[in-house]
């Protein structure tokens, strides 16, 4: 079995401790947390998961193969190099780290020393998402034409990072995954209130063909949605979270232009609008299939459907969003791998 360790208890922390202990191939030797009651919190709820409030000592135990990392984001450069210079694999919650030269050092560390080092895209593991994957690259849908995404709530506000870096992740790691397509340019607006950090926020990517992502993320709304359209000239995808049953609807609906005499005077459109097909979508766990990629990484030597591209490729979208909205939104080149 692969001997791991958990680091951070907080917010995302249980969850990641239920399911490595839920795991086969992985055993649970000990959670670790500078915080004594989140200690305490974790002896309650698992009593047979011996903790330690000295992280570096778990980290650099050589009895240990691999380290989950579910800390503050400022602090997931220091962990997961301590933890690769010790031999061990690394699972990082997202975002990867605080900026695109942290994460670079990493992989490159990780490359050096041959281990796997993967981010927790949960998402990317989401039976929803894999439908639309598979339905993308079947073609059904046509050649692409936009990403349109809404993810907002009210809170959970945070102290170290904003709008955009804690909920931008899930859906550029779900665009790249699906879509596969490398933008050239974001463009962000974002606003605080009350505070320095951005609270709401909207970013526009672009391509060098006619495909274009949008997104809006927000902390300040009264209600909860987690809604993306995604286009194609055959067919459309709405992918709705919050949808208890029916989270991926596929709409047999387009338009085209007419070919006609008078195309040069005025064009004419025919508007198809067909059947709407709801897949059927197993109920499985994300978290549950991100353990299993980790552990099977670790025992192939293979790359993780969350790998560190995309994890760094998200932060430089991220980082080139906080320059946009300093610039006033003004478009900013990016260079993503």
């Amino acid at each position: 079995m692969i001997r791991v360790a958990v680091v951070g208890f907080g917010y995302w922390g249980p969850n990641l401790v239920r399911n490595a202990i839920a795991n086969d191939d992985l055993e649970l030797v000990v959670v670790a947390d500078i915080d004594k009651d989140k200690l305490s919190r974790c002896n309650r709820l698992y009593p047979s998961v011996p903790t330690s409030i000295d992280i570096e000592e778990v980290i650099t135990e050589k009895s240990i193969d691999a380290i989950i990392i579910a800390t503050p984001v400022h602090t997931h450069f220091n962990l997961c190099k301590l933890s690769l210079e010790a031999g061990k694999h690394v699972l990082v919650e997202k975002p990867f780290a605080s900026s695109s030269i942290e994460c670079l050092e990493l992989v490159t560390l990780a490359e050096a020393k041959n281990l796997t080092i993967m981010v927790d895209h949960t998402f990317l593991y989401s039976p929803a998402v894999q439908v639309i994957k598979e339905k993308i690259q079947s073609g059904e849908i046509g050649k692409l034409t936009y990403f349109d995404s809404t993810r907002i709530n009210l809170g959970l506000f945070q102290n170290d990072v904003n709008v955009i870096w804690d909920l931008a992740p899930h859906d550029l790691s779900i665009l790249f995954a699906i879509t596969q397509k490398i933008p050239c340019r974001v463009l962000a607006n974002g606003k605080s209130h009350e505070g320095e950090q951005e609270n709401i926020a909207y970013m526009t990517l672009q391509y060098d063909d006619d495909f274009i992502a949008h997104f809006h993320f927000s902390w300040i709304s009264p209600v909860k949605v987690r809604r993306t359209f995604i286009g194609g000239n055959q067919k459309m995808i709405v992918y709705d979270d919050v949808e208890p049953t029916e989270k991926v609807k596929i709409y047999d609906s387009n338009y085209k232009v007419l070919e006609s005499k008078e195309q040069q005077k005025e064009k004419l459109y025919e508007y198809r609008i067909g059947d709407i097909h709801v897949p059927k979508i197993r109920n499985s766990e994300p978290l549950a299939a991100v353990m299993r990629d980790f552990s099977h990484s670790i025992r192939n030597r293979s790359e993780p459907v969350s790998n560190s591209k995309i994890g760094l490729n998200v932060i430089k979208v991220i980082e080139a969003a906080q320059v946009s909205i300093e610039l006033g939104g003004a478009a900013v080149e990016v260079d993503l791998l």
